[in-house]
C-alpha cells in the first residue's frame, strides 16, 4: 500500500501500516525479544556454572565470548539467505535453532558439553536479527520507521527483564531441587521461544519491497548472487567502515555495561538473587522506553543526534553507579544509565536498513551489526582478567570501558551518512560489473 507525504500526515501513524506490516513487525519483535532472554539468562549464572564444574570464572567468559563470535557465523548465512531466499525462512530457523541449543545446554553433564551448545545458541542468535531487522523495517513506513526501529530493537530490554525476573524468582525454587538446578533450570525454559515459529509460519508474509526487488532481478537478469561482497566497492566502503566502527564500539559499550554487573553485585557485593535482579529488571525496562523515546527523537532530528545525545549524557552517568557500594546510588544510577546509553542501539534496526540497498540489505546489515560481536565477545575475559587476576576488582575496568568506547561510539556514528525518511524501494541500486553507472 502506498501512501503520499499529504495523505499518510492526515492519519494516525498507527494506522498507517497494513495488518501484514503490523504482522512482519511482530514476527521480528518476537524474535529479537525471545533471543534476548535466552542469551541473557546465561549472563546471570556464570558464577554457579564456574561452581559447579570446578573452573574459573574467566573460562565461563569464554563461552560468553564465542556465543558472540559465533553470531557472525549465523548473521552471515542468514542474511545471504533473507536477500536470496526472503526474510521469513531464516528467521523461524534461527528461533527454532536458539531455543534448541539452550535447551540441550541445561543438561549438559561437563562444561566442555555446555561450551559447545552455548557457542552453537550464537549462529541462531547471530542468524535472527538480519531477517528479522530487514522483515521489520521494510515492513514499516517511513514516518514512524525510527519510533518502531526503537521499540524492535529495545526489545532486547524486555528479553532481559524477563531473564531477570525469571533468576530472580525461579532460581532458588530450582535450586532447592537439587544442587545446580538453579542454572539449568533456567536454561531449559530457553525452548520456550520456539512456539512462536508457529504463528510466523501461518500468519506473516515477506515484505512487499523485497518480493518486488527480486522480480525485478529476474526480469532484468540482475541477481546480486554474493551481497556480501558489493559492501567493500568504493560506493559503500565508507558507510560500511563506519558503520563497523560504530557497531564494534556499541557491542563493547553494551558488555562493558551489562557483561558482568551481576556477577559483579554477587561476588564483590553478596547480593542475593532478587537483589541483583532489582536493578537489571527496572533498568532493562527503562531500556525499552527510552529506546521509543529516542526512536521518535530520531525521526525529528535525525538517526545521528538521536545516539550521540544519549550517549555524551551516558559518561557522565556511568560513575554514579561504578563508584560507590551504596545500594540505592548502584540502582538508581544503573538505571539513569539505561534511561540514556540504553537507548544507542535504537536505530540499529533503522539506520543499518537504511545505509544499504534492498538487494543487500540483509546481508550487509547483518554482517556490519554482528562483526562488533566479535570485539564485544572480548569485554568480558578482559574485564575478569582486570578485576580479578590484577586484582582491581570489577567497578574501576567496568567503568573505563564503558566511558572509552562511548567516546569511539559518538565519533563513529558522526560520520556516518543521515538517513531520516528515506523511502526503501524495490528499484536495483547495486552496479553489476559490466553496467555503466
Amino acid at each position: 500500500m502506498s501512501w503520499s507525504n499529504a495523505t499518510a500526515s492526515k492519519v494516525a501513524w498507527w494506522r498507517e501500516p497494513t495488518k501484514d506490516q503490523w504482522y512482519a513487525y511482530a514476527a521480528a519483535w518476537m524474535g529479537w525479544t525471545l533471543d534476548a532472554f535466552d542469551f541473557t539468562i546465561f549472563l546471570l549464572v556464570m558464577l554457579p556454572i564456574s561452581q559447579e564444574f570446578g573452573v574459573p570464572l574467566t573460562a565461563v567468559t569464554a563461552v560468553f565470548a564465542v556465543t558472540l563470535w559465533m553470531r557472525l557465523v549465523g548473521a552471515t548465512a542468514a542474511g545471504w539467505m533473507a536477500d536470496r531466499m526472503g526474510r521469513k525462512t531464516p528467521l523461524m530457523i534461527s528461533i527454532i535453532w536458539y531455543s534448541v541449543c539452550n535447551f540441550i545446554a541445561g543438561f549438559s553433564p561437563t562444561f566442555a558439553f555446555l561450551f559447545f551448545w552455548r557457542a552453537m545458541l550464537g549462529i541462531g542468535m547471530g542468524a535472527e536479527w538480519p531477517a528479522g531487522a530487514a522483515l521489520a523495517m521494510e515492513s514499516w513506513p517511513a514516518r514512524s520507521r525510527g519510533l518502531m526501529s526503537g521499540v524492535l530493537q529495545g526489545s532486547w530490554g524486555l528479553g532481559f527483564a524477563l531473564s531477570a525476573l525469571a533468576y530472580g524468582f525461579l532460581y532458588a525454587p530450582f535450586e532447592a531441587m537439587g544442587k545446580g538446578y538453579g542454572w539449568r533450570g533456567l536454561l531449559i525454559l530457553g525452548v520456550l521461544p520456539a512456539l512462536a515459529c508457529i504463528w510466523i509460519r501461518y500468519y506473516v508474509k515477506e515484505p512487499e519491497v523485497w518480493a518486488e526487488n527480486q522480480q525485478i532481478q529476474i526480469e532484468t537478469k540482475r541477481k546480486v548472487t554474493l551481497p556480501l561482497l558489493v559492501i567493500f566497492k568504493p560506493k559503500y566502503l565508507w558507510n560500511t567502515t563506519t558503520g563497523c566502527v560504530w557497531m564494534a564500539a556499541n557491542f563493547c559499550v553494551y558488555y562493558s555495561i551489562w557483561a558482568l554487573f551481576s556477577t559483579y553485585l554477587q561476588k564483590e557485593l553478596g547480593w542475593t538473587p532478587l537483589m541483583v535482579a532489582t536493578p537489571l529488571f527496572w533498568a532493562n525496562i527503562m531500556v525499552f522506553f527510552s529506546s521509543g523515546f529516542w526512536g521518535v527523537v530520531s525521526d525529528k532530528v535525525g538517526r545521528r543526534w538521536a545516539i550521540i545525545i544519549p550517549c555524551t549524557i551516558g559518561i557522565f552517568i556511568t560513575p554514579i553507579y561504578l563508584m560507590t557500594t551504596d545500594p540505592f546510588w548502584i540502582i538508581f544510577g544503573f538505571i539513569l544509565q539505561a534511561m540514556f546509553v540504553g537507548a544507542k542501539d535504537s536505530q540499529n534496526p533503522a539506520w543499518l536498513s537504511e545505509r544499504f540497498p534492498t538487494e543487500i540489505r540483509a546481508s550487509a546489515a547483518g554482517f556490519v551489526y554482528h562483526q562488533g560481536a566479535i570485539w564485544g565477545g572480548f569485554v568480558a575475559p578482559v574485564l575478569v582478567y582486570y578485576a580479578v587476576d590484577q586484582h582491581m576488582g570489577f567497578a574501576l575496568p567496568m567503568m573505563i570501558g564503558t566511558v572509552g568506547w562511548l567516546v569511539i561510539l559518538i565519533l563513529a556514528v558522526f560520520l556516518g551518512p543521515e538517513t531520516k525518511g528515506k523511502e526503501l524501494t524495490a528499484d536495483i541500486e547495486v552496479i553489476m560489473v559490466g553496467e555503466v553507472p
